[in-house]
């Protein structure tokens, strides 16, 4: 079966066709600056690279190229070969806890969340109905990034506000990064032959960790929104409220604030820069700015996964560090496990370097005689995307 995966963004349509079950990866490619002037498309197959510039005004465009190129590089025969859509749909509530197929009435759902994702959901929107458009028959399923998190239980995703607040306006933990955390797992499921205990930290320019009991989320790091939790590249991660209103009063916008939080905080806000590769060469060079704000960014990664293993009472079965920065930067990863050397979790330094998810070498990182064992990993969401799709629409 070929399936697409599809990733829309508010000016970005980012896809895969996958062989299925094999999971072979047959294209990629992306639409870009949709809606903008200078708007382009790219595709990856074989050993072919095509990347052309075309206006794209609207989704509804960038879906009408993909689908033309696909059939004139000969990707497929014809569209009838396509059997169905996966789509990352980045907020899903409390009331989906697995991805689903796509009905009037989950698009309907979709757009009644947009509140609590106003850049993710209506572009998820805009890619599933421009989908519909154009292969008005074909089999879609909606792939939530909160849904991995709805396991947790009303103690671990409850805040101490007023009930009334969750019940009147869904104020709550809800949690995200849910398909890569997704594919952590069972990934370990599969290799440990049981549902396994982890703490996951999946770390990129946005960062969120979660402990994982018997292969099911019990606490996440993010929250109402993805700026919660620790810092990390241009957001703040977890901070005390009332500095909003503090700086409200000094003259600050609210909407000037949320920006700041979101966009100029974290390493950013601290070191003045948030690429990782740049960081890191400021923190050999033992730069004032880097050293602190590593030490800030490390010790609050470090924190939490020391909170979940007192969550999961000491019974875990690995630590895995994955997405870019975890994948592929051994300084910050050995700057997390040495502070956590008081728990006995080690780390085998010549082990650390060697593996690099980008020079393909994945696996364990930690000494033999550690108490637990630390491992990288390279998460895939678009696969993980792919593999949910297909089993609901297989039959």
């Amino acid at each position: 079966m070929k399936l697409l995966s599809v990733n829309a963004g508010s000016s970005t349509l980012k896809f895969r066709m996958y062989e299925m079950p094999e999971e072979k990866v047959i294209c990629k490619g992306a639409c870009d600056r949709i809606g903008i002037e200078g708007s382009n498309f790219s595709i990856k197959y074989d050993d072919k690279k095509i990347e052309k510039d075309v206006e794209l005004k609207d989704h509804n465009d960038a879906v009408k190229v993909l689908l033309e190129e696909l059939v004139e590089n000969g990707i497929v025969n014809s569209l009838d070969e396509i059997e169905a859509v996966g789509h990352r749909v980045v907020h899903g509530g409390s009331k989906y806890a697995s991805s689903v197929l796509i009905t009037d009435e989950v698009i309907e759902e979709i757009e009644n969340l947009a509140d609590l994702a106003p850049l993710h959901n209506p572009a998820a929107l805009k890619g599933i109905e421009a989908f519909k458009e154009n292969i008005p028959n074909i089999d879609m399923v909606a792939c939530f990034d909160t849904a991995f998190h709805q396991t947790m239980s009303k103690e671990a995703f409850l805040y101490p506000v007023p009930y009334k607040w969750y019940l009147d306006y869904g104020i709550r933990k809800y949690g995200f990064h849910g398909m890569s955390h997704k594919f952590i797992t069972e990934k370990f499921n599969e290799m440990l032959g049981k549902k396994a205990n982890l703490i996951i930290a999946h770390i990129g320019s946005g960062a969120s960790l979660s402990a994982v009991k018997e292969g099911k989320c019990i606490d996440t790091t993010m929250g109402f929104t993805p700026n919660a939790g620790v810092m990390m590249g241009t957001r703040s991660g977890d901070i005390d409220y009332s500095m909003i209103g503090y700086l409200m009063k000094k003259g600050f916008t609210y909407e000037q604030i949320e920006n700041e939080l979101n966009k100029e905080s974290g390493l950013l806000g601290i070191i003045g820069k948030s690429d990782l590769r740049d960081i890191d060469e400021l923190f050999e060079q033992k730069e004032e700015k880097a050293l602190l704000g590593v030490g800030m960014y490390t010790s609050r990664i470090a924190e939490y996964i020391a909170k979940y293993y007192l969550k999961l009472e000491g019974e875990v079965d690995a630590i895995c560090f994955t997405a870019g920065v975890g994948e592929n930067d051994d300084i910050i990863r050995k700057e997390i496990v040495d502070k956590l050397k008081s728990l006995g979790i080690l780390l085998d330094e010549d082990k650390n370097k060697e593996t690099l998810i980008r020079k393909g070498v994945e696996g364990i990182i930690s000494k033999e005689e550690s108490k637990i064992p630390v491992y990288v990993f390279g998460t895939d969401e678009e696969l993980m995307i792919a593999r949910d799709t297909y089993e609901i629409v297989k039959d």
